[in-house]
């Protein structure tokens, strides 16, 4: 009888853990843009679902100049409505309109990109390429 009370109270825990986790990752998808922390880069933006955001150091405030193969590589983020979690303000980001067209997001007027090579969750594989691509640091 102990051992069935044990596993039943075993298997609520796991059972409310899990939902619990699950809710938390819910919140967190509402959000468009989101920040991730690491000990060597800080606070850094990353979009809603945690794919890290990065800002190429040759644009000009409000313009993207990325084009060609440059921009296969390092595709516009963009979201058409903001929503931030407290610790951001959704004021310092806007829009601008590219070169060819398309709409991207900006950060204090910089243009958000990823990085091609980032495939999962989490991934900075475009930190400091060709020493003008970087995260965007939030501080």
């Amino acid at each position: 009888m102990k051992k069935r009370v044990a596993m039943a109270i075993t298997f609520l825990f796991v059972a409310l853990l899990l939902v619990a986790t699950t809710s938390v990752g819910l919140a967190q998808s509402d959000y468009t843009i989101m920040t991730a922390k690491t000990a060597d880069l800080g606070n850094f933006l990353v979009d809603g679902q945690g794919k890290t955001l990065y800002c190429f150091t040759k644009d000009a405030p409000g313009v993207s100049t990325t084009m060609g193969q440059v921009a296969v590589n390092w595709p516009a983020f963009y979201a058409e409505k903001i929503v931030v979690p407290a610790n951001l303000d959704a004021t310092d980001f806007g829009m601008i309109t590219r070169a060819d067209g398309m709409m991207q997001t900006t950060f204090k007027g910089a243009p958000l990109y990823y990085f091609i090579k980032d495939m999962a969750t989490g991934d900075i594989k475009g930190q400091n390429v060709n020493s003008v691509w970087f995260v965007v640091n939030v501080n």
